[in-house]
């Protein structure tokens, strides 16, 4: 059963230079329990569907389901009951604290607005075990967050999340702006927190080596567009669309063996066009290079392979 749901969601900004398609036409599901990894460069549109998803954005059209409700067009007017079971972890996480609470009042934060009525002393005790949980000693309470490392700030930011008891997180690439050292740690974090938790989580990331080992499905992003959707393991074996096979091919390796695995390698021409002005046909014949001459005047359809492998491309009709 779905916990998240979209359905042919859009998100169109106006700007003096014309409409920007930050997302067009997402459809996908989410499983109790998954880890769905939503993968691709800077200017996807894949940040757009995690503040439509959780809210800041209200699509242009389209429908956005969570355990079984309606959440797409009542972005402003969303009950509390869906707030608390849906959260987020941010990039930055310098960024999405405030420098001039101490970490005790951040995550008091949402235990005052979710709490039901908790006592001073029981969100002390929350706040207390939050940190526990982070690996972080209580005495952190008092401190600022210019005061911690960047980790230290991620994981506060993962607390608050954490902090009503969610279902559902999304997590914006959360290990981006952390030294690798760091991102590990983090890692095995969230991982072992769905697990405990029975968390379900949408991670976006640009990063899709880290999708191997965190993920139970993968899809690509491209201009506001799904190219590719597969299980894992499906798609590292078997990636179809060009574009993730030219993702694919530029991950760095250390080994022969880790190089075997690629697809064979695909030589990246231009740039990812602009979004406000994107191409006719396929968003990625420009780059692609296996285009026909069809990629330039008909936008493929996503289609159904095997094994819940979706594709959109004219090469696999």
């Amino acid at each position: 059963m779905s916990i998240l749901s979209l359905m042919d969601v859009k998100k169109f900004f106006p700007t003096a230079q014309g409409v920007v398609r930050a997302v067009d036409g997402v459809s996908f599901d989410i499983g109790k329990g998954e880890t769905l990894g939503l993968v691709g460069e800077s200017g996807s549109g894949k940040s757009t569907v995690a503040y439509t998803v959780i809210g800041s954005h209200a699509p242009t059209s389209g429908s956005i389901s969570f355990e079984g409700e309606d959440i797409g067009l009542q972005a402003s007017k969303r009950p509390l009951s869906i707030k608390k079971r849906l959260q987020i972890v941010f990039q930055d996480p310098g960024t999405s604290l405030n420098s001039a609470r101490t970490i005790r009042q951040t995550l008091e934060v949402p235990l005052k607005v979710h709490g039901n009525g908790m006592s001073r002393q029981q969100r002390l005790e929350r706040v207390v075990g939050l940190l526990d949980l982070i690996q972080l000693p209580p005495a952190y309470m008092h401190k600022t967050p210019g005061m911690l490392s960047g980790g230290e700030k991620q994981m506060v930011g993962i607390a608050r999340a954490l902090a009503t008891g969610p279902s559902f997180v999304i997590l914006d690439e959360p290990t981006s702006a952390l030294d690798v050292s760091v991102q590990a740690k983090i890692i095995t974090m969230l991982m072992d927190f769905q697990r405990r938790f029975e968390l379900s989580y949408l991670f976006i990331t640009h990063d899709l080596s880290l999708m191997r080992n965190v993920a139970s499905r993968v899809a690509i992003m491209y201009l506001g567009k799904l190219c590719e959707v597969a299980g894992t393991s499906e798609f590292f074996r078997n990636p179809l669309h060009p574009y993730t096979q030219l993702l694919l091919s530029s991950i760095p390796v250390l080994s022969d063996e880790e190089e075997r695995l690629k697809p064979g390698q695909v030589i990246s021409r231009g740039e990812i066009p602009s979004p406000v002005n994107i191409p006719s046909g396929c968003s990625f014949h420009l780059r692609c290079h296996r285009k026909m001459e069809i990629c330039e005047h008909k936008d493929p359809e996503m289609v159904d392979t095997d094994q819940g492998h979706r594709v959109r491309c004219h090469l696999y009709p």
